[in-house]
């Protein structure tokens, strides 16, 4: 299956999907995993409390909303390459970062756990077949294929890279 088309995902993952240059999810896993595991494991621990602007997040509140964002999306693909129709709900970031308290877990923990759902959600690629990429299923209110989803956690990966490495780094 290909990379996914405008009507394949809601509208407001454009930004997200547009940043993966891969024609299929398995050559994005190949190509990005690596990469994105290192970077996000290299961050120095004197960043972890940074922000960089008042109320903005810090380092490790940012690696939490990548690690809540990630097992949320794992789970709606997850949902859709299984042919589940219930359609799955937005959720409000910042609800999520407020909750997680990430100020009180270490840096590495953070770290570690973000690269051990990385492993776990690649190899939940890496078995899907196409028939299953190509399910639909609704969520945060808009269809979307389970190959888009693919995309998303890759681009949303990719979206905070760029953001840490401007603002953080």
């Amino acid at each position: 299956m290909g990379k996914p088309i405008k009507g394949e995902y809601g509208a407001f993952y454009e930004g997200y999907v547009s940043k993966i240059d891969a024609d299929n999810l398995q050559e994005a896993v190949i190509k990005y995993s690596s990469p994105l595991m290192a970077f996000y494991e290299k961050l120095p621990e004197e960043k972890a409390d940074y922000q960089y602007a008042p109320g903005k997040w810090s380092m490790k509140d940012l690696l939490q909303h990548i690690i809540d964002t990630e097992r949320i999306m794992s789970y709606r693909l997850l949902r859709i390459a299984r042919n589940d129709k219930t359609p799955l709900p937005g959720f409000e970031e910042n609800d999520y970062a407020n909750a997680a308290n990430a100020k009180t877990r270490s840096f590495n923990a953070l770290k570690d756990e973000l690269i051990a759902l990385r492993k776990s959600t690649d190899l939940f690629i890496q078995g899907l077949s196409e028939e299953q990429l190509s399910n639909t299923g609704i969520a945060s209110g808009a269809n979307v294929t389970a190959n888009a989803i693919g995309y998303i956690i890759f681009g949303h990966l990719m979206h905070h890279k760029k953001i840490i490495e401007e603002r953080y780094l």
